[in-house]
């Protein structure tokens, strides 16, 4: 899957470019109507049945579903066509694919649904500039039905009808489909939710844009993959030592809320960190020794214990939040860590870290432009919110916007995780099972991107490797999963990215 996501204004430009350089806009979207007639060849082939229904809108979205017919008929299956609006009054591309099509088009209100094998949305693309309403509404609604009550099967055209392709919202109402076909390169919405739930399956065809018009179009938008960040990867050499893959710092809680820095130090050395520390409180020092073996332990009282610690510019990148409590005494050890000095560290800032500050942002954000190397903050929706403001609506946008402010790369947590830099890139993770929404996956993640930065890998890459990294190890332990597991199936995600790497 590729990299780059684009936005419905993106996606015209990628059109318009491609037309520009001399490709019909007919030839565009006859490839896109035979590739969704493929697909949905192979849904139907696969759940027995003949009898297709695809609805058409009145812009290009229908004029792909046109061309879908027609070469469904073409294929040898019972193809039928609902049209919403007059066709008769289709423009441009939409208007020639009518013609293709050459048979009748009946009104949307004479469409049967309990006749239909595969239903075809072929509606509203991804650009729908309003809510749905009236007929229009009413038509997904009674779609949706069927498929929940009759166990219907729905292909989507680019996006569902009633989804927005750059946000992710739903306009008023939108289609659930099994599977969706777009074009080209993903849009933001087939990973954010809801859209990644509605969209189901998504396949991405090939319809003749070349990537060369990325150059010029230039997106900040990424599906979050290996192939985003691969090439920063720290692949140790043969000849490296422990003190050349860095040395991650993780500050500790007091003694009743020792597990979450310690969940944090061993995501840290699974990620590959030289050496992980944990900086404990005199209070808690016993335990922490006690419960650690390969992470070291050293006394940490305060902000000046914090800073005699620092002081060693090896100890290149610190974890500070998880188990640490809510206060000013911990908003005294974020400002430690931020401190400006000769050393460039990283700094990623979890949970109590960010909510100690939820009544003085600027204060944390000032600390954050003053400090000598970077910072990862990584909030969940309840986090982002008291350092932000409200975290529903547009939450690419909101994670972009959040980087700008606070200066800091934004690690916005959530079934579709966005990564978001203050250059502007973003991406967004859709490899999360449901499995990891469990106590203390956070605190694993915090420790993972330090583990990374410790050895030098660019921020942005760093986050977006972890959340990942974080994801697929999830994945391999499957159900059952507590936050301990996580590092323990860091390895196996180790071996499939070094073996990618190698080319074996």
């Amino acid at each position: 899957m590729h990299a780059e996501l684009l936005t419905t204004a993106e996606m015209a430009e990628a059109d318009r470019l491609t037309i520009a350089s001399g490709v019909k806009g007919i030839a565009l979207m006859e490839a896109a109507g035979r590739a969704v007639a493929d697909r949905a060849a192979h849904l139907i082939r696969r759940r027995g049945g003949t009898r297709i229904e695809v609805l058409c809108g009145p812009g290009n979205n229908g004029g792909d579903g046109y061309v879908a017919a027609y070469a469904l008929r073409e294929m040898g299956f019972e193809a039928e066509v609902r049209s919403l609006g007059d066709p008769r009054s289709l423009k441009g591309d939409a208007a020639w694919a009518y013609e293709l099509w050459n048979r009748e088009a009946s009104p949307i209100d004479m469409f049967d649904i309990e006749q239909a094998d595969l239903v075809i949305d072929a509606l509203f693309g991804a650009g729908l500039a309003r809510d749905l309403d009236g007929a229009a509404r009413d038509l997904v609604e009674r779609v949706n039905d069927w498929r929940r009550t009759r166990g219907g099967c729905v292909l989507a055209v680019d996006v569902p009808s009633g989804l927005d392709g750059t946000t992710g919202a739903v306009r008023g109402a939108a289609i659930e489909a099994d599977e969706t076909v777009t074009f080209f390169r993903l849009k933001p919405a087939h990973l954010l939710m809801p859209g990644r739930v509605l969209c189901g399956a998504v396949a991405c065809a090939d319809i003749g844009i070349k990537a060369d018009v990325l150059r010029e179009i230039a997106p900040k938008n990424f599906h979050n993959s290996p192939s985003l960040w691969r090439p920063s990867l720290p692949i140790p050499r043969i000849d490296a030592h422990k003190y050349a893959r860095g040395h991650a710092l993780v500050v500790s809680g007091g003694l009743s809320s020792t597990g979450a820095a310690r969940l944090a130090a061993r995501g840290a050395l699974r990620a590959g960190a030289g050496l992980v520390t944990l900086a404990s409180p005199s209070d808690a020092l016993i335990v922490n020794a006690a419960a650690t073996t390969a992470v070291m332990v050293r006394r940490s009282d305060g902000p000046k214990g914090l800073a005699d610690i620092l002081a060693d510019p090896r100890k290149n990148a610190v974890v500070l939040g998880p188990g640490l409590g809510i206060g000013e005494a911990t908003c005294a050890l974020v400002e430690t860590a931020l401190a400006p000095g000769e050393a460039s560290r990283a700094v990623v800032l979890d949970a109590d870290a960010l909510t100690s500050f939820a009544g003085a942002p600027e204060r944390l954000f000032a600390a954050i432009r003053a400090a000598s190397g970077p910072v990862v903050l990584t909030p969940h929706a309840g986090e982002f919110s008291r350092l932000f403001g409200r975290s529903d609506g547009d939450k690419l946008l909101r994670a972009r916007q959040a980087a700008e402010i606070s200066g800091a790369t934004v690690v916005f947590k959530g079934p579709d995780t966005i990564v978001a830099h203050p250059d502007g890139r973003a991406s967004i993770a859709a490899n999360a099972p449901a499995w990891l929404a469990t106590a203390g996956s956070g605190d694993v993640l915090a420790g993972i991107i330090g583990g990374l930065t410790a050895q030098a890998m660019p921020t942005f890459e760093a986050a977006n490797a972890a959340v990942w990294m974080h994801g697929e190890a999830a994945n391999l332990f499957g159900p059952g999963l507590i936050a301990e597991d996580l590092p323990e199936n860091l390895p196996k995600v180790w071996r499939a990215l070094t073996a990618a790497s190698a080319g074996t």
